[in-house]
């Protein structure tokens, strides 16, 4: 487990250049429900070849299944997709505009990964390439896909897989330690208590102060990570409360930690391009 080190970060700040705003999203339909229809929001790269196949990042917005959307992560889809990746922003079922709960949020997020894969040649996306990422209860639905084989929708081709490749997680809620009204058995929904050979590489990126997700739980997370044989990094922020991560300074610092975990594992190349 490494700590953020604020000097090298201060250091590669002040020589990355952010240079993403012209990137705009094309809205996609990639789901039609009682409640609605869903978007994913597709950013590509500036210079995008539809012949080539790109690494894929997948956000979820937080928000605690009940409010927010897919802008929430509008600048970290901006760069990643200036690094040259296809950057893409989820639209999923929320209590406050579609009256759902959880679970629907859960098979949303599971839909969109397939979609995503089973459409990836159109999208010019490599299938076998597509990290999901988001934060809090986001955090929540990309660990679901990557590691709870329920609440699939059972109308989808269910061969195509809607489990990632790389996970990106932000003040993750991972574990559920009490009944809730939307589910009998929280257990079911936890991915905490569902890991398993196989679980995709994963990086956290919390706070010391988080009182949702605390501190002991992510350690213990990463331990039956690494008991299942997976990859797990852990970077703390100290002092850092819950939904930190869009934050001032806390901004940058977790892009910066984002792209050097996605260039370790092969998903961009060269250096960061961020700075403050």
């Amino acid at each position: 487990m490494r700590k953020l080190h604020c000097s090298l970060v201060v250091f590669f700040l002040a020589i990355f250049n952010l240079s993403f705003s012209q990137i705009s999203p094309e809205k996609v339909l990639y789901k039609t429900t009682r409640q609605g229809d869903l978007n994913l929001y597709i950013y590509n790269p500036e210079d995008f070849n539809e012949s080539q196949l790109y690494n894929c990042i997948v956000f979820f917005h937080g928000g605690g299944w009940n409010s927010g959307d897919y802008k929430q992560f509008e600048r970290q889809s901006k760069y990643f997709a200036s690094r040259g990746m296809i950057a893409i922003s989820v639209e999923y079922r929320i209590r406050n505009k579609h009256g759902t709960s959880p679970i629907e949020a859960m098979e949303d997020a599971k839909s969109a990964i397939r979609f995503i894969r089973s459409n990836a040649k159109l999208l010019s996306i490599n299938p076998n390439r597509i990290a999901a990422a988001g934060g809090s209860a986001g955090g929540h639905l990309a660990a679901v896909a990557g590691n709870i084989d329920s609440f699939d929708n059972p109308n989808e081709d269910l061969t195509i897989s809607s489990k990632p490749n790389l996970l990106i997680l932000y003040n993750p809620v991972i574990h559920f330690v009490r009944k809730w009204l939307w589910i009998d058995n929280p257990s079911k929904a936890s991915p905490y208590d569902n890991l398993k050979k196989g679980a995709p590489p994963t990086i956290i990126l919390t706070g010391t102060e988080d009182k949702i997700v605390p501190v002991e739980l992510i350690k213990n997370y990463k331990k039956r990570m690494e008991a299942v044989g997976s990859r797990c990094e852990v970077i703390f922020y100290e002092g850092a409360e819950h939904a930190f991560f869009n934050r001032g300074q806390d901004f940058f610092e977790t892009v910066l930690e984002t792209d050097i975990f996605l260039k370790s594992n092969w998903y961009i190349s060269g250096p960061p391009t961020i700075n403050n």
